[in-house]
C-alpha cells in the first residue's frame, strides 16, 4: 500500500499555499503562489475570487508533483484561510458578482459607526463575542447587496451565495455541489451566535441579510464533502476547515485552558483556549469560536495587534537604517537598553485591548544621544509591549489563568523579541520547532477526522519546541517599563 498524506489548503491574504505532511506532522511538500492586492479606493482592499481558487488549486498540484504523488495518496484536506473576507457568487454559474471584499477593507466603517450610535453595540456583542467593525463580513455581505445591480433581488430569490474563503474553495472543490462552512468561519461574520451556533434571526434582520444566502454550518473537524473528480482526479474528504487563527492555535496544541498562541506576522494576533463556555470579556477582547471536534467546542478569547511585523518593514522601507528585516536584531542588539525611548507604531490605529483607530504613531522620549540602535530597539520592543498588553487583559478577564504562550511566525524567529516577551509578560515564551503552525493546525483537523491521527493526545506527542523563553528580569522592573510604555501610548492617543 502506497504511504498515505495529509494535504493542508492554506490560503491567505498574500498567499495561496499547499502544504502536504506525512503521518508524523513534517511538511512532505510544499508550494506557494502570491495573490494580487487590488485597492480601487482609498481604505478598500479586494481580491479576485477566481484568482483565489485558480492560485489554491495550482499549488495543490504542484505540490503533489513535487513528490510524484498520486491524488489517491491523499487521506484527507484540510482548509485554513484568511478570515472575514466576504464573497458572493451565482449558485447556477458558479461566477462572483463582484470581487472578494478582503478583511483589512474599511469601506463599511460609516456603517459601524452608525450601529454603534444606535445603540447596537452590545446585543451584537452577546449574540457574537465581536465588537463592531468593519473588520467582519456582515457589514460587507451588506454593502454587496445594496451596491452590485440586481444582488439584493437574486439574493432573496435563493440565486446567489454567500461565503467566507473557505466556503468559496469546498463550492469549487466539489463542482458546486456543497456550500458549507465551518463554526470557526461562520463566527467571524457578525451573523453566527456563538451560544446557540445557528445563524441569528436578531442579526440577520438587523443587516437586511437574506438567510437563502448563507452556508450550512458544520464542525471544524467532521466530513464535510468530497472533491469532485474532474478538479483532482480523486475523490477525497474534505474534514477539516478552520480560520487562519484557530488553526495556528490547534498546531500549536493549546488543547488545555489557559494556553495561548502569538502569531508574530505584519501584526500579532493572540488567542487564549478558554474551555467550553465563552467568557465576555471586560477589556475589549473578542470572545470566538476555537474550533468543534465532534461534539466538544472550545472558546477563546482573542485579541489583534494592527502593527507588528509592519514597524520592521518601516524601518527598512521608510526610514532605511536597516537593509533587510532580518538586520534589526543585530541593530537593536547594539544598544543595550532603549535609553528611555519608546515607539507606539500606531500606523493605523490601535487594536486590542484599545480599538482606537483614531491613534498615532510616535516615538517618545528621544534626546541627543539617540541612536539608530535605540529606535530599532525601541521598534522591536513595541511588538512585545503590544503584545503584552492583550496578555494582560487576557488575564484580567479570565482572573489569571494564563499558563504558558507558544509562539509562531516570521518575527518569532528573532530572539531578541522573544526573551523581551518573556521579561515583560513574566511568562514562559515557547517557540515552536515547526515554523508551519497554520497549515499544519488545519491537517490535524482533517486527520482526526478520518482516523488518519487517532486522538488529541498523539497530535500533542507531535509538538515540539525550538527553544523556551524565561523572564530574565524581575516582576517590579516589567511594572516600571510596562508603566513607561503606558505613558507612551496615551500620547499617541492625542490627536
Amino acid at each position: 500500500m502506497p504511504e498515505k498524506y495529509i494535504l493542508s489548503l492554506d490560503q491567505g491574504t498574500s498567499s495561496s499555499r499547499a502544504v502536504i505532511y506525512d503521518v508524523m506532522g513534517k511538511v512532505y511538500s510544499l508550494a506557494q503562489r502570491e495573490l494580487r492586492q487590488y485597492f480601487p479606493q482609498p481604505g478598500w482592499v479586494e481580491h479576485d475570487p477566481m484568482e483565489i481558487w485558480s492560485s489554491q488549486i495550482s499549488v495543490a498540484s504542484e505540490a503533489l508533483l513535487k513528490k510524484g504523488l498520486s491524488p489517491k495518496q491523499i487521506a484527507a484536506i484540510g482548509i485554513t484561510n484568511q478570515r472575514e473576507t466576504t464573497i458572493i457568487w451565482n449558485r447556477k454559474t458558479g461566477v462572483p458578482i463582484h470581487n472578494a471584499i478582503v478583511w483589512q477593507d474599511r469601506r463599511t466603517a460609516g456603517y459601524c459607526d452608525r450601529l454603534k450610535r444606535s445603540g447596537h453595540s452590545e446585543l451584537i456583542r452577546q449574540k457574537t463575542g465581536l465588537e463592531v467593525d468593519a473588520y467582519f463580513s456582515a457589514t460587507k455581505i451588506k454593502w454587496l447587496l445594496e451596491h452590485v445591480p440586481d444582488a439584493r433581488k437574486m439574493a432573496e430569490k435563493g440565486e446567489l451565495a454567500f461565503g467566507t474563503v473557505d466556503s468559496w474553495l469546498i463550492w469549487n472543490l466539489t463542482e458546486g455541489e456543497q456550500h458549507l462552512t465551518d463554526v470557526t468561519n461562520a463566527s467571524r461574520t457578525m451573523l453566527f451566535n456563538i451560544n446557540s451556533l445557528e445563524w441569528d434571526e436578531d442579526l440577520l434582520q438587523l443587516f437586511d441579510i437574506p438567510v437563502e444566502i448563507l452556508p450550512e454550518v458544520k464542525p471544524t473537524s467532521s466530513f464535510f464533502a468530497e472533491t469532485a473528480g474532474k478538479m483532482i482526479q480523486a475523490r477525497i474528504p474534505i474534514s477539516g476547515v478552520a480560520g487562519d487563527q484557530q488553526a495556528a492555535m490547534f498546531g500549536q496544541m493549546c488543547v488545555k485552558e489557559g494556553m495561548v498562541k502569538n502569531t508574530y506576522g505584519t501584526g500579532c494576533f493572540l488567542m487564549m483556549n478558554i474551555g467550553g463556555q465563552p467568557v465576555s470579556s471586560k477589556n475589549r477582547l473578542i470572545t470566538t469560536i476555537a474550533w468543534k471536534i465532534k461534539d466538544e467546542l472550545v472558546y477563546a478569547l482573542e485579541g489583534s495587534v494592527f502593527t507588528a511585523g509592519a514597524v520592521v518593514q518601516w524601518l527598512r522601507d521608510g526610514l532605511k537604517i536597516i537593509n533587510t528585516s532580518k538586520d534589526i536584531e543585530q541593530m537593536a542588539d547594539n544598544a543595550e537598553n532603549t535609553d528611555g525611548v519608546y515607539f507606539v507604531p500606531a500606523f493605523t490605529g490601535l487594536g486590542a485591548p484599545y480599538w482606537n483607530p483614531d491613534a498615532r504613531g510616535i516615538i517618545a522620549g528621544i534626546h541627543r544621544g539617540t541612536t539608530n540602535a535605540h529606535i530599532a530597539r525601541a521598534a522591536l520592543e513595541s511588538i512585545a509591549f503590544q503584545s503584552n498588553d492583550v496578555m494582560l487583559a487576557m488575564q484580567n478577564d479570565t482572573q489569571g489563568q494564563l499558563t504558558n504562550v507558544r509562539v509562531d511566525g516570521g518575527a518569532a524567529a528573532n530572539n531578541l523579541l522573544m526573551q523581551t516577551q518573556a521579561d515583560l509578560s513574566q511568562l514562559d515564551i515557547e517557540r515552536s520547532s515547526s515554523s508551519e503552525a497554520t497549515s499544519l493546525g488545519a491537517a490535524f483537523f482533517a486527520g482526526l477526522a478520518v482516523g488518519f491521527w487517532k486522538d488529541i493526545q498523539s497530535l500533542e506527542r507531535l509538538w515540539s519546541t525550538d527553544r523556551v523563553f524565561r523572564p530574565s528580569i524581575s516582576k517590579t522592573d516589567a511594572e516600571a517599563r510596562c508603566k513607561s510604555w503606558h505613558n507612551a501610548v496615551k500620547r499617541s492617543l492625542i490627536v
